[in-house]
């Protein structure tokens, strides 16, 4: 079957879309956040909300778009065994499943979020500003992750190549132990120091500071190329499981951006509670390797794509499991003072 949204015909609707994206962002920092402030639990809890609501109004148009469109496409007509009301469900779904799972891949990562802003002591009210800018990097660098990979994807050993990876990432995922972050061992740090003159005090909101008439990179800077780079590691896993779920470029490229357009309000939202979901990682680590089975065995079974209908439910049950096992499973070290 032919694409559903191929890129010569929808090119607009890239431009059209990261044009939206900007927007949302600039009015973001533009606005509501010019002045540099600790972001509350309440106010990020609404900008959660808000994140969530505009993904799935987004959803719902695409799914409207598609019911109107498909059945009028000619590229479509008299394609045997072509629904396009099936396929605009579908087409629903998988965005849903990419945004779900985009999201999930996240909260396991916020931790190391958090780490980046204890070592290099960035306060609160600064750390809205840092996540925003890292937020726009990642958002430039996943639109170059999802442009390869739907060159790559094509390809049914890269296919099932991806599979086997995030496999292998699933079950080091379950069973590693945790291991602590620390940046000072980083060679990313050794690196940025050697290239970049750093101060190791702030400069209220600047990222970089001229001092004697040279400049210098703020921690500011410093701790913003360190999330740019965990996003960069992030992806490696999260792209793929998107594909893994759809074939579909457009699917993957805007479920990819609004989940990531949440990061900020899910860090705010998550960095007081994160030892709270100690079992998530288990959840995740269950997505990582149905996608890869997904991928490698299951969709040869189900005549090329395995059932988007299942995959959410499955998805679904793993996270609100984890989730659920968190909050009535406490941490071991919780468990052990109570006793």
């Amino acid at each position: 079957m032919p694409a559903l949204f191929p890129l010569a015909e929808y090119w607009w609707f890239y431009l059209c879309f990261t044009a939206f994206i900007m927007a949302l962002l600039a009015l973001d920092l533009g606005l509501f956040h010019r002045k540099a402030h600790e972001v509350p639990f309440r106010e990020a809890l609404v900008w959660g909300v808000v994140w969530v609501a505009l993904a799935l109004a987004f959803n719902y148009l695409l799914y409207r778009y598609a019911l109107w469109k498909f059945p009028i496409d000619p590229r479509f007509a008299g394609l045997a065994g072509f629904d396009p009301q099936a396929a605009a469900g579908k087409v629903a779904l998988e965005f849903l499943a990419g945004y779900i799972v985009e999201y999930s891949l996240s909260v396991d990562n916020m931790f190391v979020f958090l780490i980046i802003f204890q070592y290099f002591a960035i306060p609160p009210k600064y750390q809205h500003r840092v996540l925003f800018y890292g937020i726009v990097g990642a958002l430039v660098l996943r639109a170059l992750f999802i442009a390869a990979g739907a060159v790559l994807m094509r390809y049914h050993w890269v296919t099932v190549a991806f599979g086997v990876l995030l496999i292998y990432t699933a079950i080091k995922m379950a069973t590693a132990e945790e291991a602590a972050v620390d940046p000072d061992k980083s060679l990313l740090l050794k690196l940025v120091r050697r290239v970049i003159p750093t101060t190791r005090e702030l400069h209220l909101a600047r990222f970089v500071v001229r001092i004697d008439g040279r400049l210098f990179a703020t921690p500011l800077l410093v701790s913003l190329l360190f999330l740019e780079f965990a996003d960069m590691v992030f992806a490696l896993d999260s792209v793929p499981a998107i594909f893994g779920i759809t074939k579909e470029p457009l699917v993957v490229f805007t479920s990819n951006m609004f989940a990531i357009l949440g990061l900020r309000t899910l860090y705010f939202l998550l960095a007081g509670a994160a030892q709270r979901f100690h079992l998530l990682k288990y959840g995740v680590a269950a997505v990582l390797l149905f996608v890869g089975l997904k991928m490698v065995w299951l969709n040869g079974h189900f005549e090329g794509q395995f059932p988007i209908s299942w995959s959410l439910a499955i998805i679904g049950a793993c996270i609100g499991t984890a989730v659920a096992a968190s909050i009535l499973v406490p941490p071991r070290e919780a468990s052990d003072a109570s006793d």
